[in-house]
């Protein structure tokens, strides 16, 4: 049975882990398109992302998108190279009044809602791991690979700390 690379480990307040998403890596040329209704979802441009159903796309490059879905979740495409990356990464969810203050402590993107709206998504550094930043209304979704998600939870943890302690 699979175990979460976090099984065990405390997250701090409003950080949510949300374990075993179904994560493909598709690869496709903008410029030909995806058979209609091949993904469900239009694919966003650079910097985005778009849901359909139970399905979310999160553009990394120009021609580079992660599909994210249910546990379990099968992701093919015709016309796409398309590559299961399930293990790579788990994923936490981060919501609070003060989360985008928590995110600034370790990751240089401005993440004031005016630069980084609702639907946006990067690939940067948090704690100085790699990770994917995906804006949602309810605060932010961070996916970071395994190896890297003790240290962020830990992390995530003495900043959050830390954020209690500031005057506001």
């Amino acid at each position: 049975m699979a175990e979460s690379p976090l099984a065990g480990v405390a997250l701090p307040a409003g950080v949510t882990e949300v374990p075993f998403l179904a994560q493909a890596t598709l690869r496709a040329d903008p410029g030909a398109g995806l058979p209609p209704g091949a993904l469900g979802v239009a694919l966003p441009p650079t910097g985005g992302s778009a849901s359909a159903g139970e399905l979310t796309v999160l553009s990394l490059g120009p021609d580079e998108w992660l599909v994210l879905g249910p546990p379990g979740a099968r992701i093919a495409v015709a016309g796409a190279s398309v590559v299961d990356v399930s293990a790579q990464r788990t994923t936490l969810d981060l919501g609070g009044p003060h989360v985008r203050e928590l995110l600034a402590f370790g990751c240089s993107l401005d993440l004031h809602p005016r630069v980084f709206a609702v639907g946006d998504c990067a690939q940067t550094t948090l704690a100085r791991c790699p990770v994917i930043v995906l804006r949602r209304e309810s605060g932010f979704r961070i996916l970071v690979r395994a190896s890297f998600a003790a240290h962020l939870a830990a992390w995530l943890t003495d900043a959050a700390d830390g954020l209690e302690a500031l005057p506001y």
